[in-house]
């Protein structure tokens, strides 16, 4: 019997181990993934300083080591004037071959067990969960990713179209003038969409481009035609191309009661402004795990409180802001405020990258931002 049985050992299944451990160091912690580590995972290997510092706090003080971190950040449309900025803390690319080996390394190193196993059946019981009708846990957290199985066995939800993104990446020879920073370029049609270039500090840097989800079917050649698009040469040279689903936030996650606990991508937590995640899946991991091994009749009540706790108002101001920015002219004042106030800009990053809120300074910036885009033209 496991005090604990993971499913799924990414960032927020390894933090839900962690989270257990450092809650409860004695607690019988089982990890389970379908891959072997090291594997690589589709995503844009940006890594913010607050999933950072829970991963510090975790035990897992050396996610990052070795990796140069980044200060700038470009973003803008396609076509107009970007804001470039120095963001107050700095951001880190670290592949996710190498970042998620190293924090289930730290897990594994603090006492869970990790083991090479699909999981394709969950029994709830009152006092347990078996998997697979052989593993037993006393609770069981689900970070087995957008298409999370655990859930739809759970009969969770998937979330509704419009709520999805999807993304592609690659690895290609950073281009010249990016080595330093971060950059974001919006696309001026078909918005929400962006492309991106993230350098790793090794040569090479992670590109990719991503849209939310229409009508039509999305076909590899249509993504990487928009990355050109935006982002003229930065895919030269590129290999390694992988794409994913990323289920954006909508404000109040779907965790029920019981003793199976949703956690990141599995729970639909990624940032609906940038498709951030690996923050959201290390703190919800983290809380999971902790609730999983202090309270035992009913971890699922006691994680949805402290998500709602750690989370629910930044969860429930981005639901707004992404929402809003949905319409072009809005996220063009956005960026023109940022351009305009150093203050704001360090506002939108904190919302966007952390768990920012929506205060007087960003809505204030936000409508002279708005100002300034009618006077030249801008949508209303």
């Amino acid at each position: 019997m496991w005090d604990i049985a993971v499913v799924g050992a990414g960032p927020a299944g390894a933090a839900a181990a962690l989270g257990a451990l450092a809650a409860r160091p004695s607690a019988r912690v089982l990890l389970l993934d379908r891959a072997g580590f090291p594997r690589d995972k589709s995503c844009g290997d940006g890594v913010a300083p607050h999933a950072v510092e829970v991963l510090e706090r975790l035990g897992a003080d050396g996610a990052v080591a070795g990796f140069r971190p980044v200060h700038r950040l470009r973003l803008g449309f396609a076509g107009a004037a970007p804001v470039v900025g120095s963001m107050r803390r700095a951001a880190f690319v670290v592949p996710r071959s190498v970042l998620d080996a190293r924090v289930v390394d730290a897990a594994v190193a603090r006492g869970a067990v990790l083991e090479r196993h699909r999981v394709r059946t969950v029994q709830r019981l009152a006092d347990r969960v078996v998997l697979d009708g052989s593993v037993e846990a006393r609770a069981v957290v689900a970070a087995d990713g957008a298409g999370s199985g655990v859930r739809r066995q759970l009969g969770v939800p998937d979330p509704p179209r419009e709520q999805v993104a999807i993304a592609i990446r690659g690895y290609a020879p950073v281009g010249t003038g990016r080595e330093e920073e971060q950059v974001i370029t919006f696309a001026p049609d078909g918005w929400p969409a962006y492309a991106w270039s993230f350098p790793i500090g090794d040569g090479r840097a992670n590109v990719g481009y991503g849209e939310v989800l229409g009508d039509d079917a999305v076909t590899q050649s249509h993504l990487l035609a928009r990355l050109g698009d935006l982002l003229p040469g930065a895919a030269d040279g590129a290999s390694r191309w992988r794409a994913h689903h990323l289920p954006l936030s909508s404000g109040r996650p779907r965790q029920p009661d019981g003793r199976v606990l949703l956690a990141g991508d599995a729970l639909s937590l990624v940032n609906p402004l940038t498709g951030e995640g690996i923050y959201y899946a290390v703190l919800s991991g983290a809380l999971a795990g902790e609730a999983a091994v202090t309270a035992p009749t009913d971890p699922g009540t006691a994680y949805r409180r402290a998500l709602r706790r750690e989370m629910g108002r930044h969860l429930r101001h981005t639901t707004v802001v992404g929402a809003l920015a949905r319409r072009r002219w809005v996220a063009e004042a956005g960026v023109v405020a940022a351009r305009r106030n150093g203050l704001v800009f360090d506002d939108l990053v904190e919302v966007g990258l952390g768990r920012g809120l929506v205060g007087p300074r960003l809505v204030a910036g936000l409508a002279s931002g708005l100002a300034v885009t009618a006077v030249r033209g801008g949508r209303r």
